[in-house]
């Protein structure tokens, strides 16, 4: 093979198929779910959502890649103008001898300034509560969706769970049945 042959050139070093794994990438967002807190969708109704960054060790990003981490329990708090995330259970890994951080020690949040300051004032003004959704990565980075909520009265929760089942109801008698 003397002479640039094309395609053929291009798969033989690779260089096509790691095109389309930059595109499949692209598609994904780079992003990587981990955790989700299911919970608090059900309990709270959220207003507004925001994407943080997080200050983490590196045994704690090991543990968290390999899902040893929870955040049901977790909830924010902004203090001297910063956003601080408290009760996140993230389990010591397991090769990390010293280097391991306390499980549920409070964990600063990145968002910037201008994001803090809003949440403080909505915080103050309506009485919202800053609860995480999720937990996930993106481009190598931990992000963490957190969300301004307010929570549901038990007739709100089953109003949601009988609209859900009408939902479904009307799915199964559009589907086709199969006999």
């Amino acid at each position: 093979m003397t002479e640039y042959d094309g395609e053929n050139y291009l798969r033989r070093f690779g260089i096509i198929r790691y095109m389309k794994k930059k595109n499949e990438e692209q598609k994904n967002d780079g992003k990587r779910m981990v955790i989700y807190n299911r919970k608090a969708r059900h309990e709270y109704s959220i207003e507004e959502t925001f994407e943080a960054g997080l200050v983490l060790a590196g045994t704690e990003v090991k543990s968290i890649r390999a899902g040893q981490s929870s955040i049901q329990e977790a909830f924010c708090k902004v203090e001297n103008n910063e956003v601080w995330l408290y009760q996140m259970h993230i389990a010591p890994y397991e090769m990390g001898t010293h280097w391991n951080v306390e499980p549920k020690r409070k964990r600063k949040l990145l968002l910037h300034r201008n994001e803090i300051r809003m949440i403080q004032i909505k915080m103050e003004q309506k009485g919202l509560a800053l609860i995480p959704l999720s937990l996930y990565f993106r481009h190598g980075y931990a992000k963490l969706d957190i969300g301004l909520a307010k929570g549901k009265k038990l007739y709100d929760k089953r109003e949601d769970i009988a609209k859900r089942d009408l939902e479904r109801e009307r799915q199964r008698e559009s589907s086709p049945k199969d006999i």
